[in-house]
């Protein structure tokens, strides 16, 4: 198993050479959270240190799998032990539980990819997953951090935020496009939001990768605050929503159940 030897770690500012280690680490973890993968000259150019050094710190990452690297393209994101510590948090792991019989149940009904998703630091990360029988898609998108602007669950959590609230996440996150499909323009992603909370669900076309579509609704707490997202996502050539007979009643109604398990009281 790789280790940090924090003994040779040397701080050049005055700071212990362990602690400078775990300081550079958290950063790391940062980057790949804010861009969703990158390598090791990005990672190194950014933080101002040796190459050498942040694949070091990299490869202890990955021996506790809270960095994985991509095999395609030798760039790391965030793994699977980031999950595992967001899924300690009781309310979390609480909704998870409760919501996988549902995923799992539509997944089944529709044989597409079923999606639950929480807001965390400006970004969608996907809790859990349910895939269809006839998915075409293999991707797991556990643990991901997807943009709010560009998939249907992040647009779900923005529509349900305060004015204020929504400002600072979309002024420190940018609109930056995903694909010639994406929302750039603040002002028609905040008209799009209207019409997310009158209509009780959000869609994306093609607006985080070509070819993929997506519908969400959202999840509820025991105070009707909006804690989570449950989408359905497909190919764009076979999956429109607004075409499947009974999905949106369907993805309604699983948004429901899965509340009242957390405590809602539907009205």
């Amino acid at each position: 198993m790789a280790t940090i030897d924090f003994d040779s770690e040397k701080g050049g500012n005055g700071q212990p050479g362990g602690v400078q280690s775990v300081d550079r680490a958290l950063q790391i973890l940062e980057i790949l959270s804010r861009d969703g993968h990158a390598g090791v000259s990005e990672i190194a150019e950014e933080i101002g240190i040796h190459k050498s050094s942040v694949s070091r710190l990299l490869g202890s990452l990955v021996s506790r799998e809270m960095v994985h690297q991509n095999s395609d393209r030798g760039k790391y994101q965030l793994g699977f032990g980031i999950l595992r510590l967001a899924s300690s948090i009781p309310g979390r792991l609480s909704l998870v539980r409760e919501a996988r019989p549902v995923l799992e149940s539509l997944a089944e009904e529709f044989k597409e990819t079923v999606n639950l998703a929480v807001l965390r630091s400006n970004y969608a990360v996907n809790v859990d997953q349910a895939m269809g029988p006839s998915s075409l898609a293999t991707y797991d998108w556990v643990g991901g951090l997807t943009p709010l602007h560009a998939t249907s669950s992040g647009k779900v959590l923005l529509a349900a935020l305060s004015a204020d609230e929504r400002d600072r996440i979309l002024t420190e996150a940018g609109f930056h496009a995903r694909t010639p499909r994406t929302i750039t323009n603040r002002e028609d992603l905040e008209k799009q939001l209207i019409d997310v909370a009158h209509d009780g669900y959000a869609e994306t076309r093609e607006e985080l990768e070509i070819g993929l579509n997506a519908i969400a609704v959202p999840i509820y707490n025991h105070l009707g605050t909006v804690i989570g997202a449950v989408s359905i996502s497909g190919p764009a050539f076979r999956f429109d929503p607004q075409k499947i007979p009974g999905l949106i009643d369907a993805l309604r109604q699983a948004g429901i159940r899965i509340s009242v398990q957390m405590g809602y009281t539907h009205r």
